[in-house]
């Protein structure tokens, strides 16, 4: 009778960092399409111009904000080889 009990290997850190990596630009890129389904809709909504134009912009801005974090995570990607 043995009283050792075995431990399951851990997953390397690097091979982690990379499924979180994965998943933050899968749920970035969903934003991203989210947030430009809601500008075609914000634009079509009946309202004063100048709320429209106003709100479409801070969506455009918005989407522009997401895109730069998917760059930022491709270039990590790229500057730091597995």
């Amino acid at each position: 009778m043995s009283n050792v009990l075995p431990f399951r290997p851990r997953t390397p850190v690097h091979q982690l960092a990379r499924c979180e990596v994965v998943a933050v630009a899968g749920d970035l890129l969903t934003l991203l399409e989210q947030l430009e389904d809601v500008s075609a809709r914000a634009a079509a909504m009946g309202r004063p111009a100048l709320e429209v134009e106003r709100t479409v912009q801070h969506l455009l801005d918005a989407v522009g904000a997401v895109e730069r974090a998917l760059d930022c995570i491709g270039e990590g990607e790229q500057a730091a080889p597995a």
